[in-house]
C-alpha cells in the first residue's frame, strides 16, 4: 500500500468521524438540551437537571466514538458545565430559577481531587521504576521460581503481570512483559498453540490485576471517590483485601482456560530476561527505599493514620527535592489519564449537587423489579462503560451478569427465586433510603452540622453556630455536649 493510499484512507476516517459520527452527537445533545423538560417524563426534573443530562450523553458518546481524544472530552465536560451550571457560569443559563446550581471550586477542583493525586504518586512510581530498572530487577526475581515448564511459565507471567499492573499502566506493564516474551515466541515451533496462549496472558493478566489496587485503573479511582462522598471511604488496604482474592481466582480460571484452549507441545520455555545493568548509585537505593516505603505506609494505613491519598505525594516529594525526579521525567506523567478521570469526577460532582442523582434514583423504579431485570441492566451498563474505558474487564463481568440473568430465566426453583426478588428488593430501598439521606445531608451541610450519638450511634444535626449545647438522643435518651 503506497503512502497516497494511506493519505486517503486516514481522510476517510476523519471524514466519518468529523462529518458523521460528531453531528450525531451535537444533535443528540441538543435535543436533549433543548426539549421541555416534561419530556423525561420526571416531574421534579429542573432546568439544571435537564443539561446534566444532556452534558451526559454528550461525554458518554464522545467517549465512545473517540471523535476526539477522550481526555480532551473531558475538559470540554468541564468548561461546558463551569459555563452553564455552576454559579459562576453565563447568567442567562445560571439562574437561581433554573434549579440548583454547582459550586464552581467544586468542578475546578477536580483536577486536584485527592484520588487524582493517588494516581499521579502511582505514576511517579511507575515511571522511576522504569528508569532504574527496578521493574526488570523484579521481574527476573519474580519468575524465577516457576521454572521452564510451560505450564508453570504461564502461571508466572499472569501472576507477575497482574501484581506489575496493580501499580503501573496496562500499557507499560504488557510493552515491558512483551519485551521479555518476545525472544521465547520467536523460538517456539509455528505450530505451538500455546505460544497464543503466553501471548493472550499479557492483556488478560493486565487487565485482571488492574482491580486490585485504587490505582490500577482510572475506574478504580472512580468507585474510591464516590463510594467516600456516600460515607463509606475504602483505604488502600481495604480495597487489596477485597479485590485481590477476585484477582487470585480470575487469574486460576484464566490460567486453566489458556491452558485448555492453547496447550502447548514444547516441552520446556526458557525466559532470558537480562540483568538490571543499571548503575547501583545512591539515587537507585533511594528509589528502591522510597518505592518499597510507599507501599508498606499503603498496605499499614489503619496503623499510621496516614490517608492513601497522602502517602501518594511522598515518593513526588522525596524524588523531586533529591533531584531523581526531574522535569523531564514529569512528561512522562499521564496526564492525559488524570483529565480523564477529573472529567468524570466534574460530572459526578453534577449529577450530585444539582440533585439530579437523587431525583433518578427515585424515578427508576429498581425496587420494584425483577432480579432478572436489574441483572441485565447493569449487564448492559457495564459492558458500554467497559467499551467506553477501554476497560476489558467491565465487559467480562457484564457478561457475567447476563449469564447470571438467563440462568435466573429458566430456574424451576421459583420459590427460591421469589424469595430472592423480595430480599432483593428490601435491600435496594434500604440502599435508596441511604443516598436520599445522604443528598439531604449535603444540601443542608452549610445549615447544620450532623454528627452521631457516642452511645447508638444514632445519626443526630444541630444548627450552625449555637455554640457549646447538651444534646439528648432521641433513640436512647442519652446526653452529652455538643459543637456545632
Amino acid at each position: 500500500m503506497d503512502e497516497n493510499q494511506i493519505e486517503t484512507l486516514g481522510k476517510k476516517k476523519i471524514n466519518l468521524k468529523y462529518c458523521v459520527l460528531l453531528p450525531i452527537v451535537l444533535l443528540v445533545t441538543l435535543f436533549l438540551w433543548c426539549v421541555p423538560t416534561s419530556f423525561f417524563g420526571i416531574d421534579a426534573l429542573t432546568l439544571t437537571q435537564q443539561r446534566v443530562i444532556a452534558l451526559f450523553a454528550f461525554a458518554a458518546l464522545m467517549w465512545m466514538f473517540e471523535i476526539i481524544p477522550n481526555w480532551t472530552t473531558s475538559v470540554l465536560l468541564i468548561v461546558i458545565s463551569l459555563l452553564t451550571v455552576s454559579n459562576k457560569g453565563i447568567s442567562f443559563f445560571c439562574k437561581p430559577e433554573a434549579g440548583l446550581l454547582v459550586n464552581y471550586k467544586d468542578i475546578m477542583s477536580a483536577f486536584a481531587d485527592p484520588v487524582v493525586m493517588l494516581f499521579l504518586g502511582g505514576f511517579v512510581l511507575a515511571i522511576m521504576a522504569e528508569k532504574y530498572g527496578l521493574d526488570v530487577t523484579l521481574a527476573r526475581t519474580l519468575l524465577a521460581p516457576f521454572g521452564h515448564k510451560p505450564k508453570m511459565v504461564l502461571l508466572g507471567f499472569l501472576i507477575v503481570i497482574s501484581i506489575f499492573s496493580m501499580f503501573m499502566s496496562n500499557t507499560a506493564t504488557a510493552a515491558m512483559m512483551l519485551a521479555f516474551l518476545a525472544p521465547v515466541l520467536a523460538v517456539l515451533p509455528n505450530d505451538d498453540k500455546g505460544k497464543i496462549g503466553l501471548a493472550l496472558s499479557i492483556p488478560v493478566a493486565a487487565n485482571i490485576g488492574g482491580i486490585g489496587t485504587p490505582i490500577g485503573t482510572p475506574p478504580n479511582a472512580t468507585a474510591v471517590k464516590f463510594l467516600a462522598e456516600a460515607g463509606a471511604e475504602v483505604s488502600f488496604v481495604d480495597w487489596m483485601v477485597r479485590m485481590v482474592p477476585f484477582v487470585i481466582i480470575m487469574i486460576v480460571i484464566a490460567w486453566i482456560l489458556l491452558q485448555v484452549f492453547f496447550p502447548f507441545k514444547a516441552k520446556q520455555v526458557v525466559l532470558a530476561i537480562p540483568e538490571n545493568k543499571k548503575e547501583k548509585n545512591w539515587k537507585y537505593y533511594t528509589v528502591w527505599i522510597t518505592f518499597i516505603g510507599t507501599i508498606l505506609l499503603w498496605a499499614t494505613e489503619k496503623l499510621t493514620g496516614i490517608n492513601s491519598n497522602v502517602v501518594a505525594l511522598i515518593p513526588l516529594g522525596v524524588l523531586t527535592c533529591t533531584g531523581i525526579f526531574t522535569k523531564e521525567d514529569i512528561k512522562e506523567i499521564n496526564w492525559s489519564v488524570l483529565w480523564l478521570v477529573a472529567g468524570g469526577f466534574a460530572l459526578g460532582t453534577c449529577l450530585q449537587q444539582t440533585g439530579l442523582a437523587s431525583v433518578l434514583i427515585e424515578a427508576i423504579p429498581f425496587g420494584s423489579m425483577s432480579v432478572v431485570v436489574v441483572l441485565l441492566i447493569a449487564g448492559l451498563v457495564l459492558s458500554m462503560v467497559g467499551g467506553m474505558v477501554g476497560l476489558g474487564i467491565l465487559n467480562l463481568i457484564g457478561m457475567a451478569a447476563y449469564v447470571l440473568a438467563i440462568f435466573r430465566m429458566f430456574s424451576r426453583n421459583l420459590q427460591k427465586r421469589y424469595e430472592e426478588n423480595a430480599k432483593f428488593t428490601g435491600l435496594w430501598r434500604s440502599a435508596t433510603s441511604s443516598v436520599r439521606q445522604f443528598v439531604n445531608r449535603t444540601k443542608n451541610m452549610k445549615k447544620y452540622k450532623y454528627f452521631k450519638c457516642p452511645e447508638c450511634h444514632s445519626r443526630l444535626k444541630l444548627p450552625r453556630k449555637v455554640g457549646e449545647v447538651t444534646v439528648t438522643c432521641g433513640k436512647c435518651h442519652h446526653a452529652f455536649k455538643q459543637k456545632a
